[in-house]
């Protein structure tokens, strides 16, 4: 069975444990306490020696790091990844379009203000995101004014990277009240048959 080491809080972690609730993959969850240092422990380094959530280890042993390789990894031959070389590689394009623009800046803005005690540098830093996150929403928005989804017109691991954080934006100050199209994507992907809550685990 898939053994997955993940956070509660974790968007990264979740895009897993929502994939694998579409694909109705059955899995063991370990969850850490990232907050507290269980991700910096010997023994969890000696599996990933990053240190970070999510960690996949597949049934033979393998391990796999770094949510959205896993998200491809899961998807490959199933309907949450296109059949088409091209849209293959434009899902991975949003894919890193997420890790690179948008999880910088809405992701970090949400775990400052979650989990850290604001200080001047980090009150600073939260500000500092504003612009390239709604910079990075302002793509999303423009791409979905037309489309239901980001890819080929189907439900695939581009909507479940990018939906993770952007659910979840306003904990990070970010408003999406101007950008309906992102609002009405947003409905769509939690609308899906298996959809699971960033809270079910």
């Amino acid at each position: 069975m898939l053994t997955l080491y993940d956070s509660a809080d974790s968007g990264n972690a979740y895009k897993v444990r929502l994939a694998l609730a579409h694909l109705g993959l059955p899995y063991e969850r370990i969850a850490l306490d990232t907050d507290n240092g269980e991700t910096r422990t010997s023994r969890f380094l000696a599996t990933n020696p990053n240190g970070k959530v999510p960690t996949l280890v597949l049934d033979d042993g393998e391990v796999l790091c770094e949510s959205n390789a896993i998200l491809f990894y899961l998807a490959t031959a199933t309907p949450l990844l296109p059949d088409d070389a091209l849209e293959r590689a434009r899902a991975l394009q949003w894919m890193f379009f997420e890790q690179y623009s948008h999880e910088p800046n809405i992701a970090v803005s949400r775990h400052v203000l979650k989990h850290l005690e604001l200080n001047r540098e980090r009150r600073a830093l939260v500000e500092s995101k504003r612009e390239p996150g709604y910079r990075a929403l302002g793509v999303m928005e423009g791409h979905l004014s037309d489309r239901a989804y980001f890819v080929a017109e189907q439900f695939t691991i581009a909507d479940i990277a990018l939906y993770a954080y952007t659910h979840v934006a306003d904990e990070g100050k970010f408003d999406l009240e101007d950008l309906p199209a992102i609002r009405r994507w947003i409905a769509r992907v939690a609308g899906q048959p298996g959809h699971v809550l960033i809270t079910d685990h």
